[in-house]
């Protein structure tokens, strides 16, 4: 296995190496900012589960601990406009992170591309400048597909992990939409 490592880095072109570097901090980049992200909306979608039962179990507003409660504290009166100020800015932070994982979602496969043509042209070079046989095309051309498929494999997590934190973020919202409808319900009457 070692010795497999070795000689994948000597045979490789310093470009599919960086390449391989670039995808890895991708990596724990993008797992990082989904688990830091993930328990921070879990928590406080609990927070906002709590408020919204309370207010349906007759409560007269939010629970200290809901985004809203905020910018109900910060008029005397309550509107449909704070309400809505208040979903902006939820919506706004909800959100955060999922910019980075839409993006190396779709620029890692091209990265790991980017790779493996570097490689297969190296591979290329080489065959010309030596009496190559099939044997080191398929061997060349192996090695330079690890830098797509590593593209693809960290596509796919930040693809998946995008599309769990915008649920999450989804329902956070959705949450806030019902408490407020509730506290505008409970005012008009």
């Amino acid at each position: 296995m070692i010795n497999d490592l070795i000689d994948f880095y000597l045979k490789s072109h310093p470009v599919t190496i960086g390449v391989l570097i670039v995808l890895s901090i991708y990596f724990i980049v993008l797992n990082w900012v989904f688990f830091y992200r993930y328990f921070s909306l879990s928590s406080w979608f609990a927070r906002e589960n709590n408020s919204l039962e309370s207010l349906l179990m007759g409560a007269s507003s939010v629970n200290e601990s809901s985004f809203l409660s905020h910018f109900l504290k910060s008029s005397d009166y309550i509107t449909k406009e704070i309400l809505q100020l208040g979903m902006l800015a939820a919506t706004k932070e909800a959100t955060k992170g999922l910019s980075i994982l839409s993006v190396f979602a779709s620029t890692t496969p091209f990265i790991g591309l980017f790779g493996t043509v570097v490689s297969i042209l190296d591979t290329f070079t080489h065959i010309g400048s030596t009496s190559g046989s099939i044997s080191i095309v398929s061997s060349g051309v192996s090695d330079a597909l690890i830098a797509t498929a590593a593209g693809i494999f960290v596509a796919i997590f930040a693809y998946t992990y995008h599309q769990i934190l915008k649920r999450k973020s989804y329902e956070i919202i959705s949450f806030i939409q019902m408490q407020s409808e509730a506290i505008i319900a409970r005012n008009s009457n």
